[in-house]
């Protein structure tokens, strides 16, 4: 298989302070968007939000959502390798999706947790094709650390960047110094290795605009 559209690499990651423990957990999400220039340079952009009261799977499914929303414009479809480090986005949308669609939005053993979020993140990615890529969490890696930086730099301070942004992933890499010296930046998608999941039914298609 290869890329039918143009190609965006998103890394995304979420944070919930305190989750699972009595009282209000705030949490965020953090996005780094990736787009290949018509120039061939590498353009990238960041995206985060917060909120007061939240779980890790309720803004694991707000990164999809919103980074989807927020590539979105009137026109072409994206070919989108979506990569995180949560089991249960990169498992919900490559296997137990299809079966919940199915028996009407219910799991064999009973209704879907956050269904309202799952059914917004497939229509949010309608009309586009997306390979889902996980990667273990905390591990060094350059791009799903950025994201986790803006994700509890998020849920922490409870801001949003109201969309898209240009990233300031650069002066953060180089705030790091050597913790990052054995781990190198996963390179931009290549066209003809993109692996597409099976399609999801949804609303409308789009375009980013760089």
């Amino acid at each position: 298989m290869s890329a039918r559209f143009p190609l965006v690499a998103v890394y995304a990651d979420e944070s919930c302070l305190g989750n699972g423990k009595s009282g209000a957990t705030p949490g965020g999400f953090g996005a780094l968007i990736e787009v290949l220039r018509t120039d061939g340079t590498l353009a990238r952009f960041d995206l985060w939000d917060a909120e007061p009261d939240t779980t890790n799977n309720r803004m694991a499914l707000r990164s999809v959502i919103d980074s989807y929303r927020a590539m979105s414009r009137k026109g072409n479809a994206l070919s989108v390798q979506f990569t995180t480090d949560s089991r249960y986005i990169v498992d919900g949308m490559t296997s137990w999706v299809r079966g919940w669609i199915g028996r009407g939005w219910r799991r064999k053993e009973g209704p879907v947790e956050n269904v309202e979020l799952w059914q917004a993140a497939v229509e949010a990615i309608a009309h586009h094709e997306s390979q889902w890529v996980w990667v273990k969490g905390h591990a060094g890696h350059p791009q799903n650390e950025y994201a986790n930086h803006l994700a509890t730099r998020a849920a922490a301070t409870q801001t949003a960047s109201d969309g898209l942004v240009p990233s300031s992933f650069d002066e953060w890499q180089l705030s790091q110094g050597g913790k990052l010296h054995s781990h190198r930046l996963s390179p931009f998608p290549v066209a003809e290795r993109f692996v597409a999941a099976p399609a999801l039914p949804g609303a409308r298609g789009g375009r980013l605009e760089t």
